[in-house]
């Protein structure tokens, strides 16, 4: 009897390559996920610190609320009568009322005046009209200006008029607001505080000095 030759049959192989590949996958989309979701954590540090230092110099410069300054511009003398034994003097010039605006926005003011003095006392006055002074720009007003030393009285004026310089004093104060991004209003208030020097024998200003 023939004897049955069994033969063996190797068993298949398990699928390991698949399987590997497959966790190699997933591991592989895991850590895309994980770096974009590190790429998108920095754009957003990046752009939460942008949008930190914008806003900072933004405060800094745009909207900080700078003082405008009111000056006395160039004085043009149009009359200058003094005598020392009266003593007495009487002047005629125009000059130029400049109010100087450095905000990012513009400078809205009431109405005003500029005093002229002589050592404390007035000798004339002339009038600033309501206005406004654009983003950084200088509004300039130009006014004609009379004094007068009728109403000094006793002073020392006799020895100052000899001495061929008349000194006087210019002092006004601006109230108003400035307007920032349409929604923002500041009041600021503005002073004028000038030493104007007259030389009596040219008939001519001398010096103008404002602070």
């Amino acid at each position: 009897m023939a004897e049955k030759t069994q033969q063996a049959y190797p068993a298949a192989p398990a699928n390991h390559g698949y399987q590997r590949s497959d966790a190699e996958s997933l591991l592989s989309a895991d850590e895309l996920k994980r770096k974009k979701r590190i790429k998108l954590a920095i754009y957003v540090a990046i752009f939460i610190v942008f949008q930190i230092i914008v806003i900072t110099v933004i405060s800094l410069t745009v909207m900080k609320v700078k003082t405008p300054k009111v000056r006395l511009g160039n004085i043009n003398v149009q009359e200058l009568n003094s005598i020392p034994a009266t003593p007495s003097f009487d002047t005629k010039f125009t000059t130029q009322i400049s109010v100087k605006n450095t905000n990012w926005g513009p400078y809205k003011f009431d109405a005003s005046s500029v005093t002229f003095l002589y050592k404390g006392v007035t000798v004339g006055q002339v009038s600033i009209p309501k206005s406004k002074a654009g983003m950084l720009s200088t509004k300039k007003i130009t006014v004609e200006v009379s004094l007068s030393s009728s109403a000094l009285g006793g002073s020392n004026l006799g020895s100052e008029l000899s001495s061929g310089v008349l000194t006087l004093n210019s002092a006004a104060k601006l109230n108003g607001k400035v307007e920032l991004m349409l929604i923002m209003k500041k009041k600021k208030s503005s002073t004028m505080d000038c030493t104007i020097a007259f030389d009596l024998s040219s008939k001519t200003l001398k010096s103008l000095r404002c602070k």
